[in-house]
């Protein structure tokens, strides 16, 4: 019987899981989102065209895929209907490729709104949440009131909508919040039309028929393993799962069907919003990293914060997803450094650790290693023996280091600069 194979980000989010997933793709027969919501952003570059992905799995653009969101995923219908409009503009017959499971739970307006205000009054101790609606509709969720999208079949759907808003009304009576929803809500109707041209699945009992019969699937984390609820830095995280505990949870499942966890990292660090970032740069090194990097927010356009390698987080994330192979991404946003620092290790009130704690605050002090930078442009090698010998002595550190080969190295955004070990 087939394994379901994972590829997530072991960072906090955009290390480039849209582009690996998009160059794995021809070896899965299905691609499937298993948490997350539209605060996902996997950039896409082939064929001169470059698109961003929400909700939808990454290997849409593959002819005979089949793309499934799963129970995990949180869905705004208008995000996801401009999403499939723009997909469909280039030729891509969507509908044919790409189904919904009825367990997914739905993002309302009032979702939003309450998230909106809800960050608005944590002040100067919001934790930077995109405003996309999703905590509250996994609250929700583990509240046992969200509407799913099997509920979008059913003859009393409007009635349980509006339930759901009053209660949200409600909510927001508690907040000094002004807010209108009617516009959204409009969209919100007509979004959930173009979700009903798609076919609702008991998502659960077809990936476990898929792998019965052998076909290939390929599950697709969103954010990053520094964000899960659970492991990541509390309270500086997002809503969801991302370790690959979360594919089990998200899809249906068995631990024992989880075959190859591919983790991606970039060569170095970013951060978007707020939390502990131990290697973070302030300084001209810091905003050459975004400025070289492009490091703006696919979905919110927000710069990122940069800094070096981390590699006790690093090993922390490899640890808890239980990765068997490395990708490593933005290989070439450090082409033009002299010198490349990487930590190795944390001091944390006079104490030095070599494992990610519980305490991770502004107060850890990272340990570092200094590396020989390559200095010479790396973005045309397609061979790993091409690549200078201080570029491979960087790969083996980290190598040696989490006990996880690097399989595939990324020098680009396209799809051809893209090498595979």
């Amino acid at each position: 019987m087939k394994k379901v194979d994972v590829v997530l980000g072991l960072q906090w989010g955009d290390e480039g899981k849209g582009k690996v997933v998009d160059v794995l793709t021809p070896n899965y027969k299905a691609i499937a989102r298993f948490q997350g919501g539209p605060n996902a952003g996997h950039s896409l570059h082939f064929d001169g065209d470059s698109f961003v992905l929400h909700t939808v799995p990454s290997g849409i653009f593959r002819d005979g895929s089949i793309n499934i969101i799963g129970n995990g995923v949180v869905i705004y219908p208008v995000i996801l209907a401009e999403e499939i409009a723009q997909i469909e503009a280039k030729g891509v017959d969507v509908a044919s490729r790409m189904l919904i499971s009825k367990r997914a739970h739905l993002i309302l307006p009032t979702h939003r709104a309450l998230d909106a205000a809800s960050e608005a009054a944590k002040g100067k101790t919001k934790i930077g949440s995109t405003l996309k609606g999703i905590g509250p509709a996994y609250m929700d969720k583990t509240g046992r009131n969200g509407l799913r999208v099997g509920d979008i079949l059913q003859p009393d759907f409007a009635e349980r909508y509006e339930t759901l808003k009053a209660k949200h009304t409600e909510m927001l009576a508690q907040y000094t919040y002004q807010y209108d929803i009617s516009a959204y809500e409009k969209e919100w109707f007509r979004g959930i039309e173009v979700m009903r041209r798609f076919r609702f699945v008991d998502s659960e009992q077809l990936v476990n028929d898929y792998l019965k019969e052998d076909v290939s699937i390929l599950a697709e984390g969103a954010q990053g393993s520094l964000l899960d609820i659970d492991f990541g830095t509390y309270p500086f995280v997002t809503s969801s799962n991302t370790l690959c505990a979360g594919v089990c949870t998200g899809l249906g499942v068995a631990p024992t069907r989880i075959g190859e966890v591919f983790g991606i990292f970039k060569a170095y660090c970013t951060r978007v919003g707020s939390g502990p970032f131990p290697t973070e740069l302030f300084d001209s090194t810091g905003e050459c990293l975004r400025s070289v990097g492009n490091e703006f927010g696919a979905t919110t356009g927000r710069p990122r914060r940069c800094g070096w390698l981390d590699l006790v987080a690093l090993k922390y994330a490899v640890m808890m997803n239980g990765v068997t192979a490395l990708i490593m991404m933005k290989s070439d946003v450090l082409n033009d450094f002299s010198t490349i620092k990487v930590a190795v290790g944390y001091e944390v009130g006079g104490k030095q650790l070599d494992y990610f704690p519980y305490e991770c605050s502004d107060e850890v002090v990272p340990i570092y290693k200094e590396f020989e930078g390559w200095n010479c442009d790396i973005c045309n090698v397609r061979n790993y023996d091409e690549f200078p010998q201080q570029f491979k002595d960087y790969v083996a550190f980290i190598e040696a280091e989490t006990g996880v080969p690097v399989k595939i190295i990324s020098v680009g955004p396209d799809r051809d600069e893209t090498i595979v070990r």
